[in-house]
C-alpha cells in the first residue's frame, strides 16, 4: 500500500501543475519564446537523467533517501516558482525543479519493482500514479473562481509545492531500497548500447513514430486547458476536473490493455491508440460548440496512453536484450518525457500566437488540424513500416 501512495503523491505534483501551466504563462505575459523555454526544462532534465539518476544516483544513494531530498528541493522550488511573476526567476525555479523531478519518476519505479515479489503486480501499483492525478484536480475547484487571474492560478504550484513536500516526508517511510554496486553486472555504458538499437529498423520505426506522438500527446497538455476555457466555455475551476476524466478512462484502458495487445497485437494496438489522439483533436476542431462532446472526447486519453505508449514500454521490454532494457526504456522515456516536450512547448505555442486573431480570438479549428494530421501520419508509418518479429506479447501482460 505504501508504494501506492508513493505513485499517487508522485503523479500528483504533475497533475497539479500541468494542465494550467501554459495558460499561466500566457496570463504573466510570457512570449512563446519564452515559453517554449520553459517547455525544455523537461528536455535538459530528461537528458540529465540519463546520465545522473541512471549512471550515479542509482550506485550511490538509497533510493528512498534519493527521493526524500529530491522532493523536498523540488517543493521548495514549486513554491518558489508560485511567487515569481518575471521571467527570469520563474524559469531558474522551474528549471531547478524539473532537475530533480524528472529523475524521480525512474527512481519511484526502482523502488516499486525491488520490493515487488512479482513484476506483474506493478500494474495495480502504477493505477496510483493515475488516481493521484485525478485526485490533483480536484482542490482547484474550490482554489479557483471561474475567471481566475494569475493571482489565483499561482495556487497550481502551491498544491503541487504542498504535495512535494509531504512526498519528501512519506519517502523516508518507505521500504529501504540500498544503491546497487557498480559489480551488479549493469553495463555503465548501457545507455550507448541501448542507441545502437536504433540500427534495427522495427526500433528505428518505433523511435521516429514514439517521436511523431510524443509531440502530439504533449501538445494536448499544452492547448486543452486554455482551449476549454476560453473556446469551449468550461469555468475555470472546472477545466483541470474535465481534462481528469482522460486519466479515470486511463485506469479502465490499462485494464483492458493485455487482453486487446492478445487479441490485436502490437502493430494494431498502436494504431488505434495514436489515432485516438487524430479522433480527439478532430472533435476539438470541429465540435468546439458541443460543450457534452468535448468533455466526452476526453475519454479517448485512455486509449491514447494505453494502447501507445504503455505498449511501446511493453513492446521495448520483450524485445531489448535483458541487460540494456532499463536504458532502452530511458531512451524512449527521453523522447516521450524531453524531446517531444519541448518540440511541442515551442510549435504550439507559436502557432497559437500566429493564428490568434486582432481580436484575441484563436483559429482553433485550423491549429488543431496540425496534431491530428501530425498523430494520422505516424499511423500510416507504422502500417506500412512497423514489422515487428513477433505478432504480440509472448505471454499476455498483466497490467493491472
Amino acid at each position: 500500500m505504501a508504494l501506492f501512495w508513493m505513485m499517487a503523491l508522485q503523479l500528483a505534483i504533475w497533475g497539479a501543475w500541468a494542465p494550467k501551466l501554459f495558460p499561466y504563462m500566457g496570463m504573466l505575459g510570457f512570449t512563446p519564446g519564452q515559453q517554449a523555454l520553459v517547455g525544455s526544462c523537461w528536455g535538459i532534465a530528461s537528458v540529465a537523467g540519463i546520465f545522473f539518476s541512471n549512471q550515479f544516483a542509482d550506485r550511490h544513494f538509497a533510493a528512498e533517501r534519493f527521493l526524500a531530498v529530491s522532493h523536498l528541493i523540488g517543493g521548495l522550488c514549486l513554491i518558489g516558482a508560485a511567487y515569481a511573476t518575471t521571467f527570469g526567476p520563474f524559469f531558474a525555479c522551474y528549471l531547478a525543479y524539473s532537475l530533480v523531478y524528472v529523475p524521480t519518476l525512474s527512481v519511484s519505479n526502482t523502488i516499486a519493482f525491488a520490493h515487488l515479489a512479482d513484476g506483474k503486480d506493478f500494474g495495480r501499483v502504477r493505477a496510483g500514479g493515475t488516481v493521484g492525478w485525478v485526485m490533483a484536480s480536484w482542490p482547484f475547484i474550490f482554489l479557483l473562481g471561474a475567471q481566475s487571474g494569475p493571482q489565483d492560478v499561482r495556487a497550481i504550484f502551491l498544491v503541487a509545492g504542498a504535495i512535494s513536500l509531504a512526498l519528501a516526508a512519506f519517502s523516508l517511510t518507505l521500504p529501504h531500497t540500498p544503491p546497487r554496486p557498480a559489480s551488479d553486472g549493469v553495463d555503465a555504458l548501457a545507455w550507448r548500447r541501448a542507441f545502437g538499437l536504433l540500427r534495427q529498423p522495427v526500433v528505428a520505426v518505433l523511435f521516429v513514430v514514439t517521436f511523431i506522438d510524443s509531440v502530439v500527446h504533449n501538445g494536448y497538455f499544452v492547448m486543452a486547458d486554455a482551449f476549454l476555457t476560453n473556446r469551449v466555455g468550461i469555468a475555470g475551476n472546472l477545466s483541470m476536473v474535465v481534462l481528469s476524466l482522460g486519466q479515470i478512462a486511463e485506469i479502465l484502458t490499462m485494464l483492458a490493455l493485455g487482453r486487446v495487445l492478445a487479441r490485436l497485437g502490437w502493430r494494431v494496438t498502436m494504431i488505434v491508440g495514436i489515432l485516438g489522439h487524430a479522433a480527439r483533436f478532430l472533435a476539438f476542431a470541429f465540435l468546439a460548440d458541443s460543450v457534452p462532446a468535448i468533455i466526452g472526447v476526453q475519454l479517448l486519453h485512455g486509449i491514447c496512453y494505453a494502447f501507445f505508449f504503455a505498449t511501446v514500454y511493453i513492446f521495448v521490454d520483450e524485445v531489448c536484450p535483458r541487460d540494456v532494457r532499463s536504458s532502452a526504456q530511458g531512451l524512449f522515456n527521453l523522447l516521450i518525457l524531453g524531446v517531444g516536450n519541448v518540440i511541442a512547448s515551442a510549435l504550439f505555442p507559436a502557432l497559437t500566437a500566429a493564428w490568434t486573431g486582432a481580436d484575441g480570438t484563436v483559429d482553433y479549428s485550423r491549429l488543431f488540424l496540425v496534431p491530428a494530421g501530425l498523430a494520422t501520419l505516424g499511423a500510416v508509418i507504422l502500417a506500412l513500416a512497423f514489422r515487428p518479429t513477433t505478432t504480440a506479447p509472448a505471454t499476455a501482460p498483466e497490467i493491472a
